[in-house]
Formats: structure tokens, C-alpha cells, sequence
């Protein structure tokens, strides 16, 4: 579901009740399209997040850690400049359409007071954060619009501000019952959710068939069919919908059954029946986190990342070509023994071979005296013919051997990419970005990596956990840190955890000298799920999860970054569970 009008008048109450009368303590912009401004004021401070992403538009307050990147963007430098210290002394909607204006009491360059106002714009793939000026110019904004792009509107620094087109559609708040039941019969079509969602202003499809539903307890109703009665029930839920716009609703987010948020809404959905699991949360801004936390992480560090994942990919994909032609080259060297056999019947029937005959029948002694046929090269005597199979039995053993090696390196090399390709996208910061460019620059794979780079690195802790039996749960961000956690800090009798057969993070459950047939079952279990989470394998069903004691893994010679080896190992296959991981992590 998109953020529509009405669940934006949610977040506009929630920004006037908290933050109305705070100053901008920082500004920073974790993405091309996302702008945070840090609000503080006397016994509060607060993040409001502002994003112009076209699939997940939104402005709310978050309590995720976002990544304040080392070097600002150029509209963020501008924001810093026009806005820092700035009081925010104003929020207003246009009407109920998804467009919210920040008004902001600063000082200008010459230190006369003077009003900026920052729009947010919730529009799809239009959305934009726009700055204007005190005389109602755009200072600038974080998607340019020209007269290429736009022939309605053009949104260019110096160019007057001019809101969006409106839609000519009722405010909720301030059109009688007549006008409602007036416009929702003269939109098109007989569907009455579809007729009041063209009707009104800034409600959805999802929100206008809820309101359907609630009145009359199913979706198929037909405006053309309503008598007195029936208009009395719809406006008088509308008329409820009012309250719950202000302040009375019931936030929240429905589910999928892998934890998926699939719909959010500021009153319970109920058109959808069991099919979805609904997650209740208190505030506006807390929904809108639960439900774009995970996607706008996604998106904020694929952006950040898109080289070097564009980078594994081509190293990955340059090693499948390879593994796929040698193992095409090992085919031909399938042969070998035949050469190895034809040389020693040659040998044996020299007395029957003239120099100049092209082939010679033979009894196969290797196949109880069948006759064999065997093609010579007439330009070459007959111990030359046959010292000809020999040589090429040789070539061919050799080529085997050589092509089985590099075959199972090529593997190896294309496992550790793999690990490196799931460790960058699963990570939630530079910092870990900055790590993982380190560790591929180290083992070659970044040719113009600078040894500057490295002083930007700031080593993270690896993730913690508690299970709910009390035990210690850690699990590594990247290879390094898996190398780190498992070979150094992990006990002997410690658990080891991995998934087998998907690239993943190293997980130890610290046993704290407990045998691993006394850990309680429970408790392994989680570190299994925790393991399955953190690896590529996150989303399946069913994921095995390997685990051993500590000390039973090892790390080959020359090995690349978190590949070990062991021998014997207990399988658990588990489903991984967002929720009930999340809720396991120490923060």
C-alpha cells in the first residue's frame, strides 16, 4: 500500500504534537533521495526521516540508525546551509493530498529573520523534497524537473513554486453530505469503494474499501443500489473516520506469513479476513518504520554498494563461463586409457606394422582377443606410432590432473565471491561497506582500492544475540569478522553454526562449558534460525543449518576469507522468523 493523503494527516498531527517548536540539530542524506533532519527541543529530540524513493515515499519520525555519510551530497550541503538551527514553526497538508509543508524560522545570510519551507511531496515516482525560499522560490530540490522532463510543472532553483495540480476532489473534513453523496454518484463505474476513493481526497484503495466494508460487511456493493439507509451507514462511517484521522484510530501492519509486511493502514483491515497476520503499533511513524525499515535498508545500501555488487557479479559470472569449459576440456581427457591401450597393442604387433599403413587389426588382449582396429600415421615408423599414444596418454593424465585442480579452485574462488556477494547485501552500513572493500582489495579483487580508504573504516562488533534461555549468541558481518569470531574468539567447546549449501555468516552460541547434549534444545534451535537468517537463504521455507562444536573447525592453508573445513557435523533444518530474530538482537 502506498502512504496516501489521509495516513499522511496521521503524521502530520504526530510531527505538530512532537516536534512544533524544535530546531534542526543535524542534517544529513543517507541516500540520493532521503533527506534526515535530527529534531531537538527541551527534553526531546527526534529523527524525521524524509523520502523521495519512488517506491517508498514517506516522511515520519524513525528510530532506526541510519549512517551519516562522510561526504554530504551537494542538496544536503545546501540544507545545512539555509537550515541549520533552524525553529520548525508550522506543518500544513494541502487539503488532504499527499503534499506536507515544513515551515522552518531561520536568519538569512544577512541575519534578517526569514520563513523556509521544506515540501515534501508523496507522489510515486513524482515524489521530491523541494526548499522555498521566503519569497516563494525554489532554493532547491533533491529531484530537478525541467521543461524536458515536465511540460505542467518545472521545479528548478530561482523558479517560483507552484503546488501540484489538484485533483478536484472533496476534504473530509470540510464537504457536506450532499456534496459527498453528489460526487461519489457522479464518478464513473457502480463500484461504491472505487466511487468514494474518486470522491474524496487522499484516500486509497485499500482505505476506501475498508470503509466499504465496515459499513455493509463486504466489498461488492453498488452505489446505484443504496437507499436512505444505506447512505446513512456509509456517511456515518465516514463521519467515524474523521475521529480516528485525529487521533482515535488503530495503527497497523499486515503480514504475510513469512513476516513480509504486506498492507499498513491508521484503522485495523478486516477486508482481508485471516489471510494476513495483523502487528499493532502505537504511533503513525512506528508503522510506517516497521513497514519500509527493511526495503529502505535494502535500497539505501544497494545504491551505496551497486559497484561492487556489479563487480561480484562479473567475477562470478567470468567463473561460471570457466568451471563450464574446463569441465568440457576434463570430458576429453576421459579417453586417456584407451591411448594408453592402443600404445601397448601397438608395441606388442610392431612385426605386423609397415612404415606407410594407415591402420592395423589387431587382437585386443585387454578385451579376451577381440579384433581392434587402430589408425596409424603412415609418415611415422611403428615404435613412432605407438611412442605417438603414449604421448598423448600422458598429455591427457596431465591435463586431467591440472584441469581437477583448477576446476575445484575455480569452485572455491566462485563459494568465497558468493560469500562476499551475500555479505554486501545483507549489510546495514558504510562501515561494513568500507570492510568488505578492504577485504577485496587485500585479496586482489579491487585493483584502485587507496590504503586512505582504510582510515574511514570503523571495525563493528559482530551482531550479538541472546536466546531465550540466556545464552550468548554471535554472529559475523562479513568474511573477516567470520574468520575473527570463529578461529580467535570462540571457545573450544563453544557451537559453531552455518548454513549448508548457502553462503552465510558464522554464528556461535557460547556454551559457557556446558556440554552441547546439555544446551537446551530451544536455545539451539534460535542460534540455528539466527545462522539461516543471516545468510541468503533468509527468505526459503526450510533452510539446513550445520553445527559443531568450535573446536572441530579448522581453516585450510591459504584459504580466502571465512572458508573452513570440518569433518563431522549435526544437521537442523529450521524456518527463519524475522520477528522472533529481531527480537533476540542486543541493540
Amino acid at each position: 500500500m502506498a502512504l496516501d493523503g489521509a495516513f499522511l494527516h496521521t503524521i502530520k498531527n504526530e510531527i505538530e504534537e512532537k516536534a512544533l517548536g524544535s530546531r534542526i540539530d543535524r542534517i544529513y542524506e543517507p541516500s540520493r533521495e532521503e533527506i534526515c533532519l535530527l529534531l531537538r527541543s527541551r527534553g526531546w529530540s527526534g529523527k524525521l526521516l524524509m523520502s523521495a524513493g519512488a517506491d517508498s515515499p514517506r516522511i515520519h519520525f524513525t528510530a532506526l540508525e541510519i549512517e551519516n555519510p562522510k561526504s554530504p551530497p551537494m542538496f544536503c550541503m545546501l540544507l545545512r546551509k539555509h537550515l541549520s538551527g533552524a525553529k520548525l514553526t508550522a506543518v500544513r497538508q494541502l487539503g488532504m493530498d499527499r503534499v506536507l509543508y515544513l515551515d522552518f524560522d531561520t536568519r538569512n545570510e544577512l541575519g534578517d529573520p526569514v520563513t523556509i519551507t521544506v515540501a515534501v511531496e508523496i507522489m510515486g515516482r513524482y515524489s521530491n523534497i523541494i526548499v522555498i525560499g521566503g519569497d516563494g522560490k525554489v532554493l532547491d530540490s533533491i529531484k530537478r524537473v525541467d521543461p524536458e522532463m515536465s511540460r505542467v510543472r518545472t521545479v528548478l532553483p530561482g523558479v517560483v513554486y507552484e503546488a501540484p495540480p489538484g485533483q478536484g476532489k472533496l476534504n473530509l473534513f470540510s464537504a457536506s453530505e450532499e456534496e459527498g453523496k453528489a460526487a461519489i454518484l457522479a464518478a464513473q463505474g457502480a463500484d461504491l469503494a472505487k466511487a468514494v476513493m474518486s470522491a474524496y481526497e487522499g484516500i486509497s484503495p485499500t482505505l476506501g474499501r475498508e470503509i466499504v466494508y465496515d459499513a455493509f460487511g463486504q466489498l461488492d456493493v453498488n452505489k446505484l443500489e443504496l437507499d436512505g439507509a444505506g447512505w446513512q451507514k456509509l456517511f456515518g462511517r465516514l463521519e467515524q473516520l474523521k475521529g480516528e484521522l485525529d487521533g482515535g484510530g488503530a495503527y497497523t501492519v499486515l503480514c504475510e506469513e513469512s513476516g513480509r509486511p504486506k498492507e499498513f493502514s491508521f484503522i485495523p483491515l478486516r477486508q482481508y479476513g485471516s489471510l494476513y497476520t495483523p502487528r499493532a503499533y502505537p504511533t503513525a511513524s512506528e508503522t510506517l518504520d516497521a513497514f519500509y525499515s527493511e526495503r529502505s535498508r535494502m535500497e539505501r545500501m544497494k545504491q551505496r554498494s551497486s559497484d561492487l555488487l556489479k563487480l561480484l557479479s562479473t567475477i562470478s559470472d567470468r567463473l561460471t563461463r570457466k568451471i563450464a569449459l574446463q569441465t568440457e576440456e576434463l570430458k576429453s581427457c576421459a579417453n586417456r586409457e584407451t591411448l594408453k591401450e592402443q600404445g601397448d597393442l601397438l608395441s606388442s604387433y610392431l612385426y605386423m606394422i609397415q612404415k606407410g599403413d594407415k591402420k592395423v587389426t589387431v587382437e585386443d588382449f585387454y578385451h579376451d582377443g577381440a579384433p581392434r582396429t587402430i589408425y596409424l600415421d603412415p609418415a611415422l615408423t611403428p615404435v613412432q606410432n605407438a611412442q605417438k599414444y603414449y604421448k598423448e596418454y600422458r598429455k591427457a593424465a596431465t591435463a586431467e590432473k591440472l584441469l581437477t585442480g583448477f576446476i575445484e579452485e575455480a569452485k572455491e574462488e566462485q563459494a568465497y565471491i558468493d560469500s562476499v556477494y551475500d555479505a554486501v547485501s545483507r549489510t546495514a552500513g558504510e562501515s561494513e561497506l568500507l570492510e568488505i572493500r578492504q577485504e577485496l582489495s587485500e585479496q586482489g579483487y579491487l585493483k584502485h582500492y587507496t590504503a586512505k580508504n582504510s582510515k574511514f573504516v570503523k571495525a563493528l562488533p559482530p551482531l550479538q544475540y541472546r536466546s531465550s534461555d540466556g545464552y550468548t549468541i554471535w554472529c559475523g558481518r562479513n568474511n573477516k569478522q567470520n574468520d575473527k569470531l570463529t578461529l580467535k574468539t570462540a571457545r573450544p567447546d563453544d557451537i559453531w553454526f552455518h548454513t549448508q549449501g548457502f553462503p552465510g555468516s558464522h554464528v556461535i552460541l557460547e556454551a559457557r562449558g556446558t556440554p552441547m547434549n546439555d544446551i537446551p534444545d530451544r536455545t539451539i534451535e534460535e542460534a540455528a534460525m539466527i545462522a539461516a537468517y543471516n545468510s541468503r537463504a533468509r527468505n526459503a521455507a526450510l533452510v539446513p543449518v550445520q553445527y559443531i562444536e568450535a573446536r572441530q573447525v579448522r581453516k585450510p592453508a591459504a584459504a580466502k576469507p571465512g572458508m573452513v573445513i570440518f569433518d563431522h557435523y549435526f544437521v537442523l533444518y529450521i524456518t527463519p522468523d524475522e520477528e522472533k530474530v529481531e527480537g533476540m538482537l542486543v541493540k
